[in-house]
């Protein structure tokens, strides 16, 4: 009769509320900006303390270094053949969707200039491999590049490893600090519904939902295959690993929402590995791969890429032939790889892809104008996608049987 409200129905209706104020009261909704901008700033000021130390915990803390080989190479594979799979699906959506077809709105003078500026930067992968190395590991925590860091932390962690009896008290330390963390995560998720209900209702109150309905046709193709490709991951993951992962989805709706509300990865990190370990993956597990793929494994960022480049030749009626569309998947596989640890990535991406294959910067423009709606759309597939990745990691490294999956399962959330 007295039951608590728990924390991901709280989450729920924050983003309801949050849309229905915006609707009816634009102007208010509008300057609610920084009172969700201030929650996020919360959340991000956890995560660098929060990787650095779980992360040195997993390299430093596992001391079998083939079994951390293992345990990279078959994340990476995971990793490609999940970010191939969403390139595919994001180009057989737009192709038989077609949603530019017949799209016909008019360019901003300031947004144009915005994506005509944007799209002069070029894709060199030479710079960003270069990028990945730190000069000062300060500076990078400071920016929260998160490829620096990882880089930075990785080399750290196998230092640590090495040097006896002394590595104890620093794994020990960062094992406190990783505590601590999770602690101030669980009292800042106490605001979760207060900085969504504002983050949303600053989106409705700002952009409208009139203004959406033009690019409705790019809005919902981008969910539809974003579902598509999800339940694809989901089929695979189950089939090879034996786990149910209706159950995963569960266990990380929390994480989910966030991402969806927030439209920020890092905001919904914490509680993603939270979450991963009550359903029983392995800490160094967790630890290892969720960073990483935080980094390398952007399936909704890539299938929103695929999607948009055809979506903006669509509109102006560009013809690209399948010749062109496969080249310009290759390109976009090796060109999204590490676009977390570069500000405004994956529109620069967009940009610099569309312009290389001869599509106009103010077709990028256009895509500008809701990209804070697909931006929520494609950080929920990101966050879901690592998931998936930890859990696959973790049963192919017999880390984690499917006895303690259920076990956890029911302990933790079925209770």
């Amino acid at each position: 009769m007295n039951k608590k409200i728990g924390l991901s129905t709280q989450i729920l209706l924050g983003l309801i509320i949050g849309a229905l104020f915006g609707y009816f009261f634009p102007e208010i909704g509008a300057k609610l900006k920084p009172v969700g901008d201030g929650f996020v700033r919360m959340i991000k000021m956890i995560v660098v303390p929060l990787i650095f130390s779980t992360l040195v915990m997993g390299i430093a803390g596992t001391g079998d270094f083939k079994k951390l080989g293992r345990l990279g190479g078959k994340a990476i594979i995971w990793f490609e053949v999940a970010t191939t799979v969403a390139l595919a699906v994001g180009l057989i959506a737009v192709n038989l969707i077609e949603p530019g077809v017949g799209v016909n709105i008019p360019v901003p003078a300031d947004a144009s200039a915005q994506a005509a500026a944007t799209a002069k930067k070029s894709i060199d992968m030479v710079e960003y491999v270069l990028h990945i190395i730190p000069t000062n590991i300060v500076d990078a925590c400071s920016r929260n590049d998160m490829l620096q860091i990882i880089f930075f932390t990785c080399f750290f962690g196998v230092g640590v490893a090495h040097i006896g009896k002394d590595s104890e008290i620093i794994v020990n330390l960062c094992r406190s600090i990783a505590e601590a963390m999770f602690k101030v995560t669980h009292y800042v998720m106490r605001l979760a519904p207060i900085g969504i209900f504002a983050m949303i209702a600053y989106t409705v109150g700002s952009f409208g939902v009139g203004m959406l309905i033009p690019l409705g046709k790019l809005i919902l193709s981008l969910i539809g295959a974003t579902i598509v490709f999800l339940a694809i991951l989901l089929v695979s993951a189950s089939m090879i690993t034996g786990i149910n992962f209706i159950h995963v989805v569960k266990g990380v709706k929390e994480a989910l929402l966030l991402a969806f509300s927030t439209a920020s990865s890092e905001a919904a990190l914490p509680i993603a590995m939270q979450r991963l370990e009550q359903l029983g993956v392995p800490k160094n597990i967790v630890t290892f791969v969720m960073p990483t793929g935080y980094s390398f494994n952007l399936d909704g960022s890539t299938l929103y890429s695929s999607l948009t480049v055809i979506f903006i030749a669509q509109i102006y009626g560009i013809d690209l032939s399948l010749g062109q569309q496969l080249l310009m998947m290759v390109t976009l596989m090796l060109s999204t790889k590490g676009i977390a640890g570069v500000p405004g990535a994956g529109f620069i991406v967009v940009a610099a892809t569309a312009t290389a294959f001869g599509l106009p910067a103010d077709g990028v423009a256009i895509v500008l104008g809701v990209d804070r709606i697909l931006d929520m759309v494609r950080t929920c597939c990101n966050v879901f996608g690592n998931c998936i990745a930890t859990v696959v990691v973790a049963r192919w490294e017999k880390d984690l049987t499917v006895e303690a999956f259920n076990e956890a399962y029911e302990k933790n959330f079925n209770a």
